[in-house]
């Protein structure tokens, strides 16, 4: 089997898929003091991204960082929002320790709310 990475962003508050959602991967030192921007992609009109984050021999074991970029998608939803945003960045830190697994790693978000998880 091969390994990978992949990623969905659903709006709940709208109840659909968030499309156009700024993402970025990060590649964490031994540390977490220093990241490594790895890629930079966006959401496609499924909420997920056109390709797998990683796969293959890109998914290695260490610390990662996804970094969602929600406040321009909420804007340019005309939702009226308070200056500033409440939810402008969702970062989340996970760990891959098995490079022939598959990691899913959903975000579930509204303005004011998010969660993840781990997924299949």
């Amino acid at each position: 089997m091969v390994g990978r990475l992949t990623t969905h962003v659903l709006d709940t508050m709208q109840g659909r898929p968030a499309t156009d959602v700024p993402i970025q991967l990060w590649k964490l030192d031994v540390e977490h003091t220093q990241r490594t921007l790895l890629k930079v992609m966006r959401t496609n009109n499924d909420g997920r991204t056109a390709e797998p984050l990683l796969e293959g021999h890109e998914l290695v074991v260490g610390r990662y960082e996804l970094l969602f970029v929600v406040g321009t998608y909420f804007m340019a939803q005309g939702i009226p929002l308070a200056d500033p945003l409440f939810l402008d960045e969702v970062p989340i830190r996970f760990g891959i320790a098995e490079t022939g697994a598959h990691y899913h790693i959903p975000l579930l978000i509204s303005p004011w709310a998010y969660s993840t998880y781990r997924g299949s």
